[in-house]
């Protein structure tokens, strides 16, 4: 499964929606600053763990959750 990262003027989301562009989640989000992906999980943990170490629960952790929950999107939780 494929995860976004959604970067927000109030947060930052991990998305498992696949959108088609970038202007369908503008259109979703009306504070949309810009967007990573579509990457595989492995690859968004890497990536935010690598530049957000403050990530509480960790990257992995909070992208594994999205992947098994039953939401579609997760706002990032940082220390």
């Amino acid at each position: 499964m494929k995860i976004t990262i959604i970067y927000l003027e109030t947060a930052m989301l991990i998305s498992k929606k696949q959108y088609d562009s970038w202007r369908e989640i503008q259109d979703e989000y009306p504070d949309f600053i810009t967007s990573l992906g579509p990457w595989n999980e492995e690859d968004v943990a890497s990536y935010l763990n690598s530049e957000y170490p403050r990530l509480n629960p960790s990257a992995s952790e909070q992208a594994a959750s999205l992947i098994t929950g039953e939401y579609v999107s997760l706002t990032l939780n940082f220390e």
